[in-house]
Protein backbone atom coordinates (compact mmCIF):
# COMPACT_ATOMS: atom_id res chain seq x y z
CA UNK A 1 0.00 0.00 0.00
CA UNK A 2 1.42 3.24 -1.24
CA UNK A 3 0.52 6.43 1.07
CA UNK A 4 1.19 9.79 0.36
CA UNK A 5 1.13 12.45 3.46
CA UNK A 6 0.00 15.99 3.09
CA UNK A 7 1.23 17.27 6.25
CA UNK A 8 3.22 20.94 6.56
CA UNK A 9 4.24 20.34 9.78
CA UNK A 10 7.25 18.09 9.41
CA UNK A 11 7.40 16.54 12.96
CA UNK A 12 3.74 15.85 12.65
CA UNK A 13 4.24 14.46 8.94
CA UNK A 14 7.15 11.88 10.42
CA UNK A 15 5.17 10.72 13.63
CA UNK A 16 2.30 10.04 11.12
CA UNK A 17 4.52 8.25 8.97
CA UNK A 18 6.24 6.31 12.05
CA UNK A 19 2.62 5.03 12.99
CA UNK A 20 1.63 4.15 9.78
CA UNK A 21 4.38 2.14 9.11
CA UNK A 22 4.10 0.51 12.90
CA UNK A 23 0.37 -0.43 12.08
CA UNK A 24 0.89 -1.86 8.44
CA UNK A 25 4.21 -2.62 8.15
CA UNK A 26 3.67 -3.47 4.22
CA UNK A 27 3.07 0.28 3.88
CA UNK A 28 5.51 2.79 2.12
CA UNK A 29 5.70 6.21 2.82
CA UNK A 30 6.09 7.46 -1.12
CA UNK A 31 6.49 11.26 -0.21
CA UNK A 32 5.37 13.74 2.85
CA UNK A 33 5.08 17.07 1.12
CA UNK A 34 4.04 20.36 2.93
CA UNK A 35 2.26 22.68 0.17
CA UNK A 36 -0.39 23.04 -1.86
CA UNK A 37 1.45 23.64 -5.08
CA UNK A 38 3.95 21.34 -4.02
CA UNK A 39 1.18 18.49 -3.61
CA UNK A 40 -0.20 19.40 -7.24
CA UNK A 41 3.06 19.07 -8.42
CA UNK A 42 3.81 15.65 -7.14
CA UNK A 43 0.71 14.55 -8.05
CA UNK A 44 0.75 15.12 -11.72
CA UNK A 45 3.87 13.67 -12.08
CA UNK A 46 3.36 10.34 -9.99
CA UNK A 47 1.13 7.74 -10.39
CA UNK A 48 -1.74 8.51 -7.77
CA UNK A 49 -1.14 6.73 -4.38
CA UNK A 50 -3.54 3.78 -2.51
CA UNK A 51 -4.38 6.65 0.08
CA UNK A 52 -3.49 10.20 1.03
CA UNK A 53 -3.60 11.59 4.87
CA UNK A 54 -3.65 15.28 4.19
CA UNK A 55 -3.92 18.08 6.47
CA UNK A 56 -6.54 20.90 5.81
CA UNK A 57 -4.52 23.65 6.49
CA UNK A 58 -1.14 23.89 4.87
CA UNK A 59 1.46 26.49 4.38
CA UNK A 60 0.48 27.91 1.46
CA UNK A 61 -3.15 27.44 1.70
CA UNK A 62 -6.51 25.36 2.29
CA UNK A 63 -5.39 22.08 1.01
CA UNK A 64 -9.07 21.11 -0.87
CA UNK A 65 -7.55 23.26 -3.16
CA UNK A 66 -5.11 20.57 -4.32
CA UNK A 67 -8.17 18.84 -5.74
CA UNK A 68 -9.53 21.46 -7.52
CA UNK A 69 -6.17 21.23 -9.80
CA UNK A 70 -5.26 17.64 -9.66
CA UNK A 71 -7.79 14.83 -10.54
CA UNK A 72 -7.50 12.31 -7.82
CA UNK A 73 -9.43 8.76 -6.99
CA UNK A 74 -7.59 7.31 -3.78
CA UNK A 75 -9.08 8.07 -1.05
CA UNK A 76 -8.30 10.37 1.60
CA UNK A 77 -8.09 10.71 5.28
CA UNK A 78 -8.05 14.62 5.99
CA UNK A 79 -7.06 15.66 9.45
CA UNK A 80 -7.15 19.02 11.29
CA UNK A 81 -7.10 21.07 14.82
CA UNK A 82 -10.49 22.20 14.30
CA UNK A 83 -13.46 19.89 14.46
CA UNK A 84 -15.44 22.23 11.67
CA UNK A 85 -18.55 21.01 9.63
CA UNK A 86 -19.13 18.23 7.86
CA UNK A 87 -16.79 15.66 10.18
CA UNK A 88 -19.98 13.28 10.11
CA UNK A 89 -20.40 13.39 6.95
CA UNK A 90 -17.21 12.60 5.97
CA UNK A 91 -17.74 9.42 7.87
CA UNK A 92 -20.68 8.04 6.96
CA UNK A 93 -19.30 8.90 3.10
CA UNK A 94 -16.45 6.51 3.89
CA UNK A 95 -13.20 8.94 4.02
CA UNK A 96 -12.35 9.79 7.61
CA UNK A 97 -11.81 13.08 9.39
CA UNK A 98 -9.02 13.34 11.77
CA UNK A 99 -9.10 15.78 14.72
CA UNK A 100 -5.29 16.20 16.20
CA UNK A 101 -3.45 15.22 17.81
CA UNK A 102 -4.01 12.27 16.04
CA UNK A 103 -3.99 9.08 18.33
CA UNK A 104 -3.37 5.78 17.37
CA UNK A 105 -6.38 4.22 17.46
CA UNK A 106 -8.19 6.83 15.17
CA UNK A 107 -5.25 6.03 12.59
CA UNK A 108 -6.03 2.06 13.05
CA UNK A 109 -9.48 2.57 12.36
CA UNK A 110 -9.18 4.68 9.59
CA UNK A 111 -6.57 2.65 7.90
CA UNK A 112 -9.06 -0.39 8.70
CA UNK A 113 -12.11 1.48 7.20
CA UNK A 114 -9.90 1.88 4.14
CA UNK A 115 -8.77 -1.75 3.65
CA UNK A 116 -12.52 -2.63 3.74
CA UNK A 117 -13.78 -0.04 0.70
CA UNK A 118 -11.09 -2.00 -0.93
CA UNK A 119 -12.30 -5.39 -0.48
CA UNK A 120 -15.81 -4.04 -1.18
CA UNK A 121 -14.93 -3.15 -4.45
CA UNK A 122 -16.65 -0.13 -4.04
CA UNK A 123 -16.19 2.81 -6.81
CA UNK A 124 -13.23 5.09 -7.37
CA UNK A 125 -13.87 8.87 -7.10
CA UNK A 126 -14.45 8.98 -3.50
CA UNK A 127 -13.04 12.24 -3.47
CA UNK A 128 -15.44 13.73 -5.89
CA UNK A 129 -18.35 12.17 -3.85
CA UNK A 130 -17.20 13.96 -0.88
CA UNK A 131 -16.25 17.09 -2.49
CA UNK A 132 -19.64 17.26 -3.66
CA UNK A 133 -20.99 16.42 0.03
CA UNK A 134 -18.81 19.14 1.21
CA UNK A 135 -20.01 21.65 -0.77
CA UNK A 136 -23.73 20.40 0.18
CA UNK A 137 -23.17 20.64 3.97
CA UNK A 138 -20.82 22.98 4.95
CA UNK A 139 -21.79 26.40 5.73
CA UNK A 140 -20.05 29.43 4.28
CA UNK A 141 -20.32 32.37 6.76
CA UNK A 142 -21.64 34.98 4.63
CA UNK A 143 -21.47 37.45 7.70
CA UNK A 144 -20.31 38.66 11.12
CA UNK A 145 -22.09 39.90 14.23
CA UNK A 146 -19.49 42.70 15.74
CA UNK A 147 -20.19 44.79 18.79
CA UNK A 148 -20.55 48.32 18.39
CA UNK A 149 -20.92 50.37 21.26
CA UNK A 150 -23.52 48.78 23.47
CA UNK A 151 -24.93 47.12 20.73
CA UNK A 152 -24.24 44.66 17.92
CA UNK A 153 -24.02 45.18 14.13
CA UNK A 154 -24.44 42.80 11.45
CA UNK A 155 -21.43 42.80 8.59
CA UNK A 156 -21.65 40.87 5.21
CA UNK A 157 -18.31 39.34 4.04
CA UNK A 158 -18.50 40.93 1.18
CA UNK A 159 -17.93 44.46 2.95
CA UNK A 160 -15.01 42.59 4.67
CA UNK A 161 -11.66 43.95 3.22
CA UNK A 162 -9.44 42.10 5.14
CA UNK A 163 -8.61 40.41 8.30
CA UNK A 164 -5.38 40.32 10.29
CA UNK A 165 -4.19 39.15 14.03
CA UNK A 166 -2.72 41.29 16.65
CA UNK A 167 -1.37 40.54 19.78
CA UNK A 168 -3.85 37.42 19.85
CA UNK A 169 -6.84 39.19 18.72
CA UNK A 170 -8.13 39.02 15.44
CA UNK A 171 -9.20 42.63 13.70
CA UNK A 172 -12.16 42.42 10.53
CA UNK A 173 -11.76 45.83 8.13
CA UNK A 174 -14.33 46.39 6.20
CA UNK A 175 -14.01 47.93 2.70
CA UNK A 176 -15.00 51.71 4.39
CA UNK A 177 -12.35 50.92 6.99
CA UNK A 178 -14.15 50.26 9.88
CA UNK A 179 -12.82 48.19 12.35
CA UNK A 180 -14.17 45.37 14.44
CA UNK A 181 -12.89 42.85 16.66
CA UNK A 182 -14.47 38.99 15.80
CA UNK A 183 -13.96 35.90 17.80
CA UNK A 184 -12.54 33.65 15.54
CA UNK A 185 -9.14 32.86 14.97
CA UNK A 186 -7.74 32.95 11.16
CA UNK A 187 -7.62 29.59 10.59
CA UNK A 188 -11.33 29.03 12.00
CA UNK A 189 -12.33 31.46 9.33
CA UNK A 190 -9.97 30.47 5.98
CA UNK A 191 -12.36 27.18 6.90
CA UNK A 192 -15.64 29.45 6.92
CA UNK A 193 -15.41 31.78 4.52
CA UNK A 194 -15.37 31.34 0.26
CA UNK A 195 -11.89 30.36 -0.66
CA UNK A 196 -12.96 32.26 -4.04
CA UNK A 197 -13.13 35.32 -2.30
CA UNK A 198 -10.50 35.21 0.40
CA UNK A 199 -6.75 34.14 0.87
CA UNK A 200 -4.72 33.62 3.95
CA UNK A 201 -1.63 35.68 3.04
CA UNK A 202 0.21 35.01 5.73
CA UNK A 203 -0.28 33.47 9.05
CA UNK A 204 -1.38 36.59 10.55
CA UNK A 205 -3.84 37.87 7.88
CA UNK A 206 -6.49 36.81 5.41
CA UNK A 207 -7.23 39.33 2.30
CA UNK A 208 -11.10 39.45 0.44
CA UNK A 209 -10.27 39.35 -3.50
CA UNK A 210 -11.58 42.88 -4.23
CA UNK A 211 -9.33 44.93 -1.39
CA UNK A 212 -5.95 43.75 -3.35
CA UNK A 213 -5.45 46.68 -5.86
CA UNK A 214 -1.70 45.92 -7.09
CA UNK A 215 0.09 43.21 -6.57
CA UNK A 216 4.54 44.25 -7.18
CA UNK A 217 7.07 41.82 -7.16
CA UNK A 218 9.28 41.83 -3.91
CA UNK A 219 12.67 40.29 -2.55
CA UNK A 220 13.47 36.91 -2.68
CA UNK A 221 10.65 35.88 -4.50
CA UNK A 222 8.04 37.45 -1.93
CA UNK A 223 4.94 39.76 -3.11
CA UNK A 224 4.00 42.96 -1.74
CA UNK A 225 0.37 43.81 -1.73
CA UNK A 226 -1.21 47.42 -2.66
CA UNK A 227 -4.78 47.22 -0.19
CA UNK A 228 -7.67 49.21 -0.58
CA UNK A 229 -8.06 50.45 2.45
CA UNK A 230 -4.51 50.70 3.08
CA UNK A 231 -3.11 48.44 6.13
CA UNK A 232 -0.87 49.88 8.86
CA UNK A 233 1.61 46.95 8.32
CA UNK A 234 3.21 46.46 4.87
CA UNK A 235 1.65 42.90 3.54
CA UNK A 236 3.98 40.35 2.15
CA UNK A 237 3.16 37.05 0.45
CA UNK A 238 5.99 34.59 1.28
CA UNK A 239 7.63 32.84 -1.92
CA UNK A 240 5.76 29.48 -0.91
CA UNK A 241 2.05 31.26 -1.44
CA UNK A 242 3.27 33.32 -4.01
CA UNK A 243 2.16 30.80 -6.67
CA UNK A 244 -1.29 29.90 -5.20
CA UNK A 245 -1.83 33.63 -4.66
CA UNK A 246 -1.29 34.17 -8.22
CA UNK A 247 -3.85 31.77 -9.37
CA UNK A 248 -6.35 32.71 -6.83
CA UNK A 249 -6.16 35.74 -8.91
CA UNK A 250 -5.98 34.29 -12.19
CA UNK A 251 -2.95 35.42 -13.05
Amino acid sequence: MNVLIIEDEQLAAEALASLITRLRPQATIVAAIGSVEEAVQWLTLHQIPDLIFCDIHLSDGNSFGIFQQVEVKCPVIFTTAYNEYAIEAFKVNSVDYLLKPIRPEDVAKALKKHEELQRHHLPQGLLGNLQHLVQATATVRTRFMVKQGQGLKSVSADEVAYFFAEEGVVFLVTKSGARFIVNFTLDQLEEQLDGRQFFRTSRHFMVHIAAVQEVRPYFKGRLSLVLTPPSAQEQLVSSSRAAAFKAWLGL
